[in-house]
């Protein structure tokens, strides 16, 4: 029996191309007499197999709640955010000083308060008790900022803490920091803490502070102990 003659063989981006004398019929018979097609064939299986691994192992009910979580958390970080960067420069001291004292600093709101804005301009926003006691106190400032904070804004920090002779300082903004006002407050004396946007996003969410809670869920599992028997 006379072998079928074979064609040019050719794989383009659309597909496969047979050219030259055109065959009787295209199938995978006649395919299987290119090694470019057999090789095509081989590379479209593992990858395949490659994408369906991915699947071996799907995300159980835990995980996809975890996971829807951690976005809807993310999306209210950003909303809080971005309601920050809007907000007036008053509101935002108010706001920085009830995050303080929802985080335990400060002693009471109102006492916490009275310090925003009494403590003159020489780059410090407003001194907050470090306990309830007064035993020392954290100067602080509050920038709603839109560019990244540079080492020269921090430096200016330092030396308002210097003439107040403050041994701590807390600097808060609604942007970041560069990596330069990063270095520098860990090769200072004055212990300096650097609390960027998306950190105070996160704690506004951690200590209910301008949000509120529309639902709870408690995820249960079962008690071995108790279906044992003795």
């Amino acid at each position: 029996m006379e072998s079928p003659k074979r064609g040019v063989f050719k794989i383009t981006e659309r597909g496969i191309d047979v050219l030259g004398k055109k065959p009787a019929a295209i199938n995978l018979k006649y395919l299987f007499q290119f090694p470019e097609y057999v090789q095509f064939r081989n590379t479209k299986r593992i990858k395949t197999e490659t994408d369906d691994s991915d699947n071996d192992h799907p995300a159980t009910p835990e995980e996809t709640l975890e996971n829807a979580y951690e976005k809807i958390r993310q999306d209210l970080a950003t909303e809080l955010l971005q309601r920050l960067k809007s907000s007036s420069p008053a509101f935002f001291e108010r706001l920085v000083v009830e995050v303080i004292v929802k985080m335990g600093y400060g002693g009471t709101r109102q006492d916490a308060g009275k310090a925003i804005g009494k403590s003159g301009d020489g780059g410090i926003d407003g001194i907050i008790k470090e306990d309830k006691l007064g035993l020392d106190t954290i100067y602080i400032q509050a920038k709603r900022w839109e560019n990244t904070v540079g080492l020269p804004e921090i430096q200016k920090f330092v030396g308002a803490l210097t003439g107040q002779r403050a041994k701590k300082g807390l600097f808060i903004a609604t942007s970041d920091f560069s990596s330069e006002a990063l270095d520098y407050v860990t090769r200072v004396d004055t212990k300096i803490v650097l609390i960027g946007g998306e950190t105070l996003a996160e704690l506004m969410i951690d200590h209910n502070v301008g949000v509120s809670t529309i639902a709870t869920y408690d995820l249960k599992k079962i008690d071995s102990d108790y279906f044992t028997e003795e």
